[in-house]
């Protein structure tokens, strides 16, 4: 029988709100799964909007409420096993979210190894090999449901969008990561550039400045901003569904390619 691969297990995160996290998830998470590959979202954010990357408003509140979220598995240290809806679109699927996941950090505080819940709550989730991916979105914050989140992946994924404050929350990122040293192996599989405006100086400013140090990974892929973007978030579909070629759309597919080649 062929042995099964490895899932990998993969998070978007920054402490910056507005760089395109959730974007990003939705986006690759698609991507890959029309290479054929079977991928699991994890909504890790109280806003729900990986959920309503794919699921309508009332969909995705009715899911808030069924009691089988993120939320509910961790708090009561349940295995994620049976959590997940399947989207709309094949080899892709969710653990939905709620709006009870701002009281995380509280439900956390008072358990033990509290840092490794997510992790434990995954662990046969990943074991069974049926995916080939797991995506986690973060919210954007640097508390202890996020260390949950970066010490359940392997890799990080630090959507940042060129600004000012943007490069000012990665540093504040790169700063966190280094102090889970002691209680995560997730590593930095790369920085995305996201919503890039190429006649805006800074713009091009910033994207020289990361690929230019040393020992800081970037992906090639960058995210360009894109009116298609606003709007498919609008119809809730990933962006190659709603435009099929939505420059967007082409630049998720190629950071799809990107990542595949990274265990290539």
């Amino acid at each position: 029988m062929e042995k099964k691969a490895e899932t990998k297990i993969l998070c978007f995160a920054n402490n910056k709100g507005g760089s395109g996290k959730s974007t990003a998830c939705a986006n690759l998470g698609y991507e890959l799964a029309a290479m054929g590959r079977r991928v699991l979202l994890v909504d890790g954010d109280m806003q729900l909007n990986l959920s309503l990357s794919f699921f309508d408003e009332e969909t995705v509140l009715a899911m808030a409420g069924s009691g089988k979220t993120l939320y509910e598995a961790v708090r009561s240290r349940a295995d994620l096993s049976g959590y997940a809806v399947q989207t709309p679109y094949p080899g892709l699927e969710l653990i939905p979210s709620t709006t009870l996941m701002s009281q995380i950090e509280l439900e956390l505080f008072m358990m033990t190894q509290r840092e490794l819940v997510l992790k434990k709550c995954l662990r046969s989730v990943k074991e069974s090999g049926e995916y080939d991916y797991i995506l986690i979105d973060a919210p954007p914050t640097l508390g202890m449901w996020v260390t949950n989140i970066i010490c359940a992946s392997g890799h990080v994924i630090i959507p940042v969008e060129p600004s000012p404050w943007g490069l000012f929350g990665l540093a504040n990122m790169f700063e966190f990561l280094d102090s889970l040293e002691d209680i995560s192996d997730a590593e930095v599989l790369g920085i995305l550039i996201s919503r890039l405006d190429e006649r805006k100086s800074y713009g091009r400013q910033t994207r020289e400045i990361l690929t230019g140090r040393e020992g800081i990974p970037v992906f090639e892929s960058v995210i360009h901003v894109d009116a298609s973007v606003g709007w498919s978030q609008d119809a809730a579909k990933p962006i190659r569904e709603y435009k099929k070629r939505a420059r967007s759309a082409e630049e998720f597919r190629k950071l799809a390619q990107e990542v595949e080649r990274k265990w290539q």
